[in-house]
């Protein structure tokens, strides 16, 4: 006999970040002089779309640009724990769940590195049991959070025990040295730290069921996007391309997704798209032909909060469920894009 599989549904999600920033006293207080007054490096904070970050470090108060790996990784430790707890210990509370209850803890992080890993620490002092699966997901970056939720929601389907999947970035730890590049302009002007957390369990009836995950690397674009772990800790490559590239492959993707289930994307009630930039988001919305206001939650998510890589997509998601929530079986898409150049998306179906 073949056992029917409960669905897995998101039933929990929280969010915690560090200070708030406000980017124009961002770049007037630190990267103005940073990158000599550049014009060029001006337009782009000012055009990236991002009124307010945050950071555990502070540039207007402590310039960390020349610190080595080594020092930068020791802050990551001692910063992504309070971070961590918040998000999963929220998350957690909102399911209605003890955390000794969770079968499968996953972590998501390109922007810090510790062993034993911040999984085995968080998971111990949020009081999870000592036989509590683990799974780390490193380096994959800012889609990282559609694998990882694949991944647990397999487990909730297979084993029927609650996942918590746990994004957490934190980096403003990568200011790198002043550079001619603007590869790193951009890259500082985007990105912000946050931790985004969802729990998932098996069958119930209120929530967001995980139905279907897809994705699309196209290798031959891998050298657009990089994220490179240096003696100055980690640094990004970015090609002004990465639009033209998923500007390529985001309508077949999704259409693919969706026709799997008899689907179409005017079909789809809501759409959380990782905001990258605003170039992004309107490259999606121009090629899925999605009606004005479709791309609200991930405009004001980036003003708000920057891009906060892995973790940017639950914040869409949660925007997403506060302002337009979908109705009872209602469908709902998150995306997500990063080094590959990769395309992640996940179609989601609202209970109850």
């Amino acid at each position: 006999m073949v056992r029917s599989l409960a669905p897995a549904v998101i039933t929990g999600a929280a969010q915690a970040y560090p200070a708030t920033r406000e980017q124009d006293q961002l770049w007037a207080g630190f990267f103005s002089r940073h990158y000599g007054g550049s014009r060029l490096a001006q337009r782009i904070f000012s055009s990236a779309g991002v009124r307010t970050r945050h950071g555990v470090v502070n540039p207007l108060d402590e310039d960390i640009s020349g610190w080595g790996t080594g020092a930068r990784m020791e802050r990551y430790a001692a910063e992504a724990m309070p971070l961590g707890k918040e998000a999963v210990g929220t998350a957690l509370d909102r399911a209605g769940l003890d955390p000794c209850d969770v079968g499968l803890f996953a972590v998501a992080s390109c922007t810090g590195y510790t062993t034993p890993g911040i999984d085995i620490m968080l998971a111990r002092d949020l009081g999870m049991s000592s036989d509590v699966q683990r799974l780390m997901v490193g380096h994959m970056g800012c889609y990282a959070a559609i694998p990882g939720l694949g991944a647990v929601s397999d487990f909730v389907a297979a084993r029927s025990r609650p996942a918590v999947l746990l994004c957490l970035e934190l980096t403003s730890l990568h200011v790198q040295p002043a550079t001619e590049g603007m590869d790193q302009v951009v890259a500082h002007a985007l990105f912000s730290d946050a931790a985004a957390a969802v729990v998932v369990q098996a069958g119930a009836t209120a929530g967001l069921e995980v139905v279907d995950v897809i994705a699309r690397t196209d290798a031959s674009t891998a050298d657009h996007m990089t994220w490179d772990v240096t003696d100055l800790g980690f640094r990004m490559g970015l090609s002004p391309r990465v639009p033209d590239v998923l500007a390529e492959h985001v309508l077949s993707v999704i259409e693919t997704l969706l026709a799997r289930h008899g689907l179409r994307p005017a079909d789809v009630e809501g759409w959380a798209v990782h905001p990258g930039g605003p170039r992004i988001l309107d490259v999606v919305g121009e090629r899925l032909a999605l009606p004005a206001g479709a791309l609200d939650a991930s405009r004001e998510t980036l003003s708000r909060h920057g891009n906060c890589s892995s973790a940017t997509v639950l914040l869409v998601l949660e925007e997403l469920q506060r302002s337009r929530p979908a109705r009872p079986g209602g469908y709902v898409v998150a995306m997500a894009f990063g080094p590959g150049l990769t395309l992640y998306a996940t179609l989601l179906r609202a209970t109850g």
